[in-house]
């Protein structure tokens, strides 16, 4: 019998879908002046005449590159180019996405710059900046535009490239975040040179992980040069950083789920123990390294639940470890570092989805984790490369 109620309900139920463009730019070094980057960008017929520029740089590429401030503003005196109205500093590494301070500080110079949805955001830094100072310019205004210009390699291959920003909060990776597609991203091949040696490495991690996920032969290439890519050789690097970014894009851009209205998120291959484990070491240990650590967790488990056999697993560790990356950890397998399972299925909502391997360049979704199995991986996975 039908609700006598339902006879004065009505819905109106229209769908759309609204077009994105996401441009990803590899130069060499973007405030040279014989390039062209800067102009391209703000060509934009839809900045208008009054708009202005934030450039928010991170503290620690500032130190690195101490002239960047002068040269940002020599660069933007033409007149063809928006007004830079102010260059500001970030505590450069995760203290960005921790002090809650850092995004109040940019809502404030948005508001009192005039920095509208027309003006632009330019961002220049790691991984964690570019996370935090996208999510200020995605809440101020209900979003202002954003140039990211990532400074090392993790961040030019993996995260800079992701439609994703946020913040830490209540000990939480990522807790507060916002989807928005940046205007540009431009990744400059010199900001590269003054990495330090950890910093380096940590980025390839991201390399070896979407590999396993979406091109075997690409991770055939990342294993033959892997000491080579260690040892920073740019001309073994730069195929991997570039590939690993388009590979990025692709998957955003074709994947059918950018803004990850699914349960799964396939390119978080290794990261529900990364996450944690960032955490529980009071962000000692890099997102690099975590990753690095969770990817071996992870292939390892793929392993022993049957998914792969014992060789695929050892060649993925093995290509970490002469990256000169970490593969394990003391916290690997406590309480505390499984509890991340369900932080993990919270953050996304709905089932429990992991991301296993059934072969290199073969992931598959998984919803069931057998906690016993995850601890006999982290406790064997110490040894998997000397049994």
């Amino acid at each position: 019998m039908s609700n006598p109620s339902d006879q004065n309900r009505f819905v109106f139920d229209a769908e759309f879908s609204v077009d994105f463009a996401h441009r990803l730019i590899f130069t060499d070094d973007l405030l040279a002046d014989g390039d062209s980057t800067i102009e391209s960008l703000f060509g934009d017929s839809s900045a208008s005449a009054d708009s202005g520029v934030l450039a928010a740089i991170d503290s620690e590429v500032a130190r690195l590159h101490p002239n960047l401030g002068e040269r940002l503003t020599g660069r933007f005196s033409s007149p063809e180019l928006p007004e830079l109205r102010e260059v500001t500093l970030v505590p450069g590494g995760e203290a960005a996405k921790n002090d809650p301070d850092v995004v109040e500080h940019l809502l404030s110079l948005i508001d009192t710059l005039r920095i509208d949805r027309k003006s632009t955001i330019l961002c220049i830094g790691g991984g964690a900046v570019l996370d935090a100072v996208g999510y200020a310019a995605g809440i101020a205004h209900r979003g202002v535009r954003l140039i990211r210009v990532p400074t090392t390699v993790l961040s030019q291959l993996d995260a800079a490239v992701g439609v994703k920003n946020g913040v830490n909060k209540f000990g939480k990776k990522n807790f507060c975040g916002t989807f928005a597609v940046p205007d540009a991203v431009v990744c400059d091949e010199s900001m590269l040179a003054t990495l330090s040696d950890r910093d380096w490495r940590g980025g390839f991690s991201e390399a070896v992980k979407i590999a396993c996920l979406k091109d075997e032969s690409f991770f055939d290439g990342i294993e033959s040069s892997a000491a080579r890519i260690r040892d920073r050789d740019m001309d073994a690097a730069r195929p991997v950083i570039r590939h690993c970014a388009d590979l990025h894009l692709r998957h955003i851009a074709e994947g059918g789920d950018p803004f990850e209205c699914r349960e799964a998120r396939p390119l978080d291959f290794g990261h529900w123990s990364a996450h944690r484990l960032e955490s529980l070491t009071d962000f000692t240990v890099t997102h690099g390294e975590a990753v690095s650590i969770g990817v071996a967790l992870d292939t390892h488990y793929s392993h022993l639940v049957g998914r792969i056999d014992r060789d695929t697993s050892i060649r993925v560790v093995r290509t970490l470890d002469a990256l000169g990356l970490p593969t394990s950890h003391p916290a690997l397998g406590s309480d505390a570092l499984l509890d991340g399972l369900e932080e993990f299925r919270e953050h996304l909502g709905g089932r429990l989805t992991i991301t296993l391997l059934e072969g290199i360049g073969r992931g598959i979704d998984v919803h069931v984790v057998d906690r016993d199995l995850v601890a006999e991986a982290a406790t064997t996975l110490p040894n998997l490369l000397s049994g």
